[in-house]
């Protein structure tokens, strides 16, 4: 792997000048991202649309286009002389990043009940940024993030890390609820009810927002920050239209349900 890098990078100065250029590439794609879907939903899911290729199998789809998001970043961490995964703070932040991505792609793909096809414009599109964002993450904090000695103990890190672990088990215990709606062999919506879902449309979106948005505060790096908006602009965006068409599709729809944010928005 540092034969790889060494090949791709001159020196460490112009990989770690690459790397912030990802991180600042990510916030232009945010933005972008954003306009965009002011138009058209993600089209995956119920959005789903043959626009976008031929269909990919859900479960199929999640495990081979969320895997790279594991794969890299445990290549780097292993095969890499990665010298600042010795340091607590990155080791913390490190792994995070992992407790989030070996669920996301060794577990939860295969838990999905049914689910409709991906296409595969959409599937695509992920697995290359699970690449781009994996190398973006882990390479920085395994080999190029420093933090001062006392960062453990800092309320920064602390506060970021509670955050992380709450959106965590919010994300996680939402797609308990949202797998569980439905019994064998039925294929209905139904109105999702439990957890943060009595609060809000979108409560594993919330989760995951929150989340990363813990992971950017305990990690004080534009690398971090880029990532937490991208999720955010996506995220948000689909959990306005969830909430929409769940008002739209069921009459006795929770009214004092919001989207994204309890009592708020």
């Amino acid at each position: 792997m540092d034969a790889l890098l060494s090949r791709l990078f001159s020196s460490e100065e112009e990989e770690r000048y690459a790397l912030d250029c990802m991180a600042y590439l990510m916030l232009v794609m945010a933005a972008c991202t954003f306009v965009t879907l002011l138009f058209e939903n993600v089209p995956y899911g119920r959005y789903a649309t043959s626009r976008y290729g031929f269909p990919v199998n859900a479960r199929l789809a999640w495990f081979i286009q969320e895997l790279p998001a594991f794969l890299v970043p445990l290549c780097l961490v292993v095969w890499t002389s990665s010298g600042k995964t010795s340091l607590l703070p990155n080791r913390l932040l490190i792994a995070m990043y992992f407790c989030h991505y070996v669920h996301r792609s060794l577990i939860y793909p295969f838990l999905i009940r049914g689910g409709k096809p991906t296409p595969f414009v959409s599937f695509a599109l992920a697995f290359v940024f699970c690449i781009y964002n994996g190398y973006m993450q882990i390479r920085y904090l395994s080999h190029y993030a420093e933090y001062p000695a006392d960062w453990v103990t800092h309320p920064r890190l602390i506060a970021g890390s509670l955050l992380w672990l709450l959106g965590w088990v919010v994300n996680v215990h939402s797609d308990h609820i949202l797998r569980n709606l439905r019994k064998p062999g039925e294929t209905a919506y139904k109105i999702p009810r439990g957890g943060m879902f009595e609060y809000v449309s979108g409560a594993n979106f919330l989760g995951e927002i929150t989340e990363w948005a813990g992971f950017a505060l305990a990690g004080r790096s534009i690398h971090s920050s880029a990532f937490a908006v991208f999720t955010t602009v996506v995220l948000a965006s689909r959990a306005v239209a969830h909430h929409k068409w769940y008002l739209a599709k069921f009459e006795d729809y929770p009214k004092h349900r919001k989207a994204l944010v309890p009592f708020l928005f």
